[in-house]
């Protein structure tokens, strides 16, 4: 098998696509690579110390989970979302995480999975009060970032306690395409982080209390509040859109600021 050399390594051609598709994921979901854009085969090669080709292999992967899309004088982009591409990504998400939350609380879980469910929706409030003592109007983008971790932790172990790894993988992958848009909303304000909090407490107890039919329609109620409030920052975003391509001049305005 040939193999390539990477940092004076000798490294499978399987792996460095792994470590490619990899690279290419996370920059997707930090943003680095926002929805629109193109990628360049050749800096992430160089990104790597690899050829081309794995880089290629991994884009092809990616294009076909739906994370990129070709196009005919660009090449590889990051997918952009539609309204309807949001609406039926959450129909997925909903369906399995709710078949999948009503397994977890019909089966048996450790006290320590309950414990690391309480400290993710715990950091949520933890958010909350740093942002309180700022004074702060949202989160800013570092908070951000905290709040998708703790909130992905969270929906990632509920699903981990369902021991279904089919259903986790999928879920992650369709919770990544949405935060691909969600980089461009504007972040949590406190009574958004509020309410998340009481929602993943109440979900909790109803695992942890063995209730599989209250935590199933619990984790549906969520799911569709942040659905609503997805919708509702797409709405927002394609009328700033539009106002930019009817009145770029309004954009390009000079700040004027008030003189005592």
């Amino acid at each position: 098998m040939k193999k390539s050399v990477e940092g004076g390594r000798r490294t499978a051609p399987d792996s460095m696509r792994a470590k490619a598709y990899l690279h290419i994921q996370r920059k997707i979901a930090a943003g680095e690579l926002p929805a629109g854009s193109a990628l360049s085969e050749l800096a992430l090669a160089k990104d790597l110390g690899s050829s081309r080709t794995p880089i290629r292999e991994a884009i092809g992967q990616l294009v076909a989970e739906g994370f990129l899309e070709q196009t005919p004088n660009r090449g590889a982009v990051v997918v952009q979302l539609t309204r309807q591409d949001i609406i039926e990504l959450y129909e997925l998400r909903e369906a399995l995480e709710v078949y999948a939350v009503g397994k977890a609380a019909r089966g048996r879980f450790q006290a320590s999975e309950l414990e690391r469910l309480q400290g993710l929706a715990d950091e949520v409030l933890t958010l909350k009060a740093e942002l309180e003592n700022s004074h702060g109007g949202a989160l800013d983008g570092r908070q951000m970032h905290r709040f998708m971790t703790c909130d992905m932790g969270f929906h990632t172990l509920l699903m981990r306690m369902a021991g279904n790894a089919r259903i986790l993988k999928v879920v992650n992958e369709t919770r990544l395409l949405i935060r691909i848009f969600a980089i461009r909303r504007m972040g949590h304000r406190a009574a958004e982080l509020e309410q998340i909090h009481r929602h993943h407490r109440a979900i909790l107890q109803a695992v942890a209390d063995g209730q599989p039919e209250s935590a199933m329609q619990l984790l549906a109620d969520h799911i569709q509040t942040s659905l609503r409030e997805r919708l509702d920052a797409f709405d927002h975003w394609e009328r700033e859109n539009s106002l930019r391509d009817t009145l770029p001049e309004f954009f390009d305005l000079p700040l004027i600021l008030d003189t005592p």
